[in-house]
């Protein structure tokens, strides 16, 4: 092996220990958490930078260390319609699930982020939930977002309103 390789080697592998390192001293700050973030806002940036919190949040904390859960409720489920069921729905006046948004969704529930729906926003607006909902099925649905939100507090899920 030439030493441009060995040195390469070297330096991924120190990287990769200091990767390490970092991660145990923040699982060692935070500890084991239950959390649940409450969306239940309008607005694409707004929405955007609550998805970049729960990565941060994550991050932070790691993926094995967290119990992580969003509530969407109301305007809040903007986050998951897709634009092209907006037509169709009187009652919803947004649809932010575009490809920048589902993708990163995606990269959260990879890492064990559930995102639960308010069945009473749903029936009230008239989604349909497998044709107008971005990758929400039964198991995600909940029947009401704000009892939801109380009944995970006091599971002991720290409420974070970004």
């Amino acid at each position: 092996m030439n030493t441009k390789a060995i040195r390469y080697i070297s330096a991924l592998f120190t990287c990769l220990m200091l990767i390490s390192a970092g991660n145990a001293i923040a699982n060692e700050r935070y500890g084991k958490q239950k959390v649940v973030y409450h969306i239940n806002y309008d607005n694409t940036k707004a929405q955007a930078g609550a998805l970049r919190n729960i990565q941060n949040h994550i991050n932070a904390v790691g993926a094995e260390n967290i119990e992580l859960k969003v509530v969407l409720h109301g305007n809040g489920l903007s986050m998951l319609v897709d634009p092209g069921s907006l037509e169709k729905l009187p009652k919803v006046k947004h649809a932010n699930a575009n490809n920048k948004m589902t993708a990163t969704i995606d990269k959260l529930k990879i890492q064990g982020v559930v995102f639960n729906v308010c069945d009473n926003t749903v029936k009230g607006r008239g989604i349909n939930v497998a044709d107008d909902l971005y990758d929400v099925s039964d198991k995600d649905i909940v029947p009401s977002g704000v009892a939801e939100l109380s009944r995970l507090q006091q599971m002991g899920y720290t409420y974070i309103k970004p």
